[in-house]
């Protein structure tokens, strides 16, 4: 598969497209020969790293905070359980009806609303005085959520297409933030601002209200909202009828999407509490989880960037597998001694998800096909990753210690380093559909 960063010419070919680059290129500031301008542009790649900034706040704020809003929405455990098994079932659920909605109104008028959906679900839910209104504001919070993970990767491959890696890499990046931003300083700010945990959750609302602003005037202008940018021919055909399911990459990539969401949401939703058991104090086990998500937001930019050059990426993938394994070896024999190694070698291996994103904008030669992969392949992957973190609870439960759940979680790493080298090699969905 071609370098989706840069492309080796002949010198005769380099010659050649030099004149005809030159003869052709436009005045600075003229519109791009697809007619898309070089403002709408910036605002494209403005808009993808407020769209991302805001992916994962209304998950994490609420983590922070779960006690707070049970205790005021008297809401039992077995119903905070189920809101914690919420987010990925949305994004399974709204996620497929992602590329129906990008084929009739366009990718960027979906985000906007999907940004529009996250700051009324962010809006409502503290106000809601009840837990059926919670829950029905979080899942219009996630809605607007899953239709804009989708999309994000084909939003990329539209407007960036000779510079995927560093496009994705760059909201990779951003979406990190937001969720180690999120999670670290909800409680914080919460206190500070001396109100109760239905400010702390709402005032969330201001950033994602933040990031619809750029996406407005793309909407309403529908060159700039349906032109695709593209210097591949390929990447500007329409895509013929894909039977995904055909697709052995497609399925392949589902797999790994799902082992690494469930491995993100056990590390996210139980870490704290196997360095709780083992000693470690409840301040330095959350400073721990929030060493393991930061590591994703310097690496969430740099993976993209590197996987994008290479032809193969399994590699990369046997590297953050291994990670993983050191880690959850290190929890299993010595969880206290070596808590900071552990806790870093497990955020390096988290940064699976940046690497499955930008394979999904490389294992399809058109913008279409990468609506279709990435639809199926976060859909298909987020109904996987929903039993991790109940399974992994009812075995700390009933074996009453953390042997059982780490050697579950090291085991389900195995098959993810499979299932992800086969997603990395070099083919695409058309060949194979």
């Amino acid at each position: 598969m071609p370098d989706d960063e840069t492309t080796t010419l002949s010198p005769a070919a380099a010659v050649e497209g030099s004149a005809r680059t030159t003869a052709a290129q436009p005045p600075k500031g003229a519109p791009a020969a697809d007619g898309t301008s070089p403002w709408a542009l910036r605002l494209v790649a403005v808009g993808l790293v407020l769209t991302a900034l805001n992916l994962r706040p209304a998950i994490t704020s609420l983590g922070a905070l779960l006690e707070e809003v049970r205790d005021g929405l008297h809401m039992s455990g077995s119903v905070a359980g189920v809101l914690t098994s919420v987010p990925p079932l949305c994004f399974a659920i709204f996620g497929i009806m992602a590329p129906r909605l990008a084929r009739r109104f366009g990718p960027g008028a979906v985000v906007c609303a999907g940004m529009i959906a996250i700051t009324a679900g962010l809006v409502i839910r503290p106000l809601v005085g009840g837990t059926a209104g919670f829950l029905a504001a979080s899942a219009l919070a996630l809605m607007g959520i899953a239709v804009s993970n989708v999309l994000m990767p084909v939003i990329v491959k539209r407007w960036f297409p000779d510079r995927v890696g560093t496009m994705t890499g760059l909201y990779s990046m951003a979406l990190a933030l937001g969720t180690s931003l999120a999670a670290a300083v909800t409680v914080p700010m919460t206190s500070a601002m001396g109100g109760g945990w239905r400010l702390g959750l709402g005032v969330w609302a201001a950033l994602s209200a933040l990031a619809i602003l750029p996406w407005i005037p793309l909407v309403r202008d529908r060159r700039a909202a349906t032109a695709p940018r593209s210097g591949h021919p390929a990447t500007a055909q329409a895509a013929p009828e894909l039977r995904i399911t055909r697709s052995r990459t497609a399925w392949s990539l589902a797999c790994f999407f799902g082992l690494q969401a469930t491995a993100a949401y056990i590390t996210m939703g139980w870490m704290p509490q196997i360095f709780r058991d083992a000693g470690v104090s409840a301040g330095t086990a959350g400073v721990l989880l929030a060493v393991t998500m930061a590591m994703g937001v310097p690496l969430a930019f740099v993976i993209p960037r590197v996987a994008s050059r290479m032809r193969n990426q399994g590699p990369i993938v046997l590297f953050l597998g291994s990670c993983g394994l050191i880690g959850y070896a290190g929890l299993f024999l010595a969880p206290a001694g070596g808590a900071w190694a552990w806790a870093v070698l497990l955020g390096i291996s988290n940064c699976s998800f940046p690497l499955a994103l930008t394979m999904i904008g490389m294992r399809s030669r058109t913008g279409a096909g990468v609506v279709r992969l990435s639809a199926f392949a976060q859909s298909v992957g987020y109904l996987i990753s929903i039993p991790g973190p109940l399974l992994i609870g009812v075995l700390y439960q009933h074996s009453g210690g953390w042997e059982l759940p780490i050697a579950l979680m090291a085991g389900l790493m195995v098959p993810q380093m499979a299932v992800g080298f086969l997603a990395g090699r070099d083919r695409t969905i058309e060949d194979e559909c």
